[in-house]
């Protein structure tokens, strides 16, 4: 039964990566059901169509997790899809109107009390993925392998009673070389928006969930589903908040979480 116990005004989620074994579907269908909003946008990567060519994976519930969306579109939920690296091909579609999602290579949103955030993907922001076709193989190669890592270990967790742990969030958080080009490409988003007179940049991409202040400018990254199953939120007053599902789900709802749900803790 689908019932809803949170109403934000607006949500931001990206990164979700269907089609892959490694996104967490499952706690997106729970986090979709339990929440409404006036105003959705997808910040790309929401379907990973490189994986089409390498290892497609789509069982019943990413067909859910679209149909939930969907299902918010027509019951008066305002839907943007701004399409990523990994979903690049919808970008051919952009200003066209799709099952009532909007689809734009960027978007602009006001909040409830004035500030003007400018909302992409982010991969522009990204040297190795814009300039670069061979490091962005070997991106995606160590990446793959880390993330299969994430799937045995977990599997392994999950038998001695333990909850789910991101080996990809620990690392990104210990490499030097990784914690600078997370910096880098944060405060270049942070520029952007600033030079184009906007407040804030909500955007995704690099898998790192923030809500900070760059040098005045407000930098929201949603995270993803793969790794810390995290969104942005806005509230009825025009507050920001990162919100990290199941890890927060208890709290939230104030019901204890479904025994097949594992928190996913996402890294200070």
């Amino acid at each position: 039964m689908k019932t809803t116990a949170l109403s934000y005004r607006t949500l931001f989620l990206s990164d979700i990566h269907l089609g892959t074994k490694d996104t967490h579907s499952e706690q997106l269908i729970d986090f979709l059901r339990h929440v409404q909003c006036e105003q959705l946008y997808l910040l790309g990567d929401i379907i990973d169509m490189w994986k089409a060519r390498s290892g497609w994976h789509w069982p019943q519930r990413s067909h859910n997790v679209v149909h939930l969306i969907l299902d918010k579109a027509r019951n008066g939920t305002e839907v943007t899809y701004v399409p990523g690296n990994h979903d690049e091909s919808m970008r051919g579609y952009a200003d066209t109107l799709f099952e009532g999602v909007r689809i734009t290579l960027e978007a602009e949103h006001v909040t409830a009390d004035g500030r003007r955030l400018l909302l992409l993907h982010g991969d522009e922001f990204d040297n190795a993925v814009k300039h670069s076709r061979l490091l962005r193989l070997i991106g995606i190669g160590a990446y793959d392998v880390l993330l299969m890592l994430n799937r045995w270990q977990n599997l392994l967790r999950r038998r001695l009673g333990l909850n789910h742990w991101s080996l990809a969030g620990f690392l990104k958080q210990r490499a030097t070389r990784a914690v600078r080009h997370i910096e880098h490409y944060e405060h270049a988003a942070a520029h952007e928006a600033a030079r184009r007179g906007f407040d804030g940049v909500v955007c995704g991409h690099i898998h790192r969930a923030a809500h900070k202040q760059i040098a005045g400018v407000t930098y929201l990254n949603t995270g993803d589903w793969v790794e810390s199953c995290t969104a942005i939120a806005e509230d009825h007053h025009g507050q920001l908040h990162l919100i990290c599902w199941p890890l927060q789900r208890s709290h939230l709802l104030d019901t204890r979480l479904p025994a097949d749900l594992q928190p996913v803790r996402v890294a200070a």
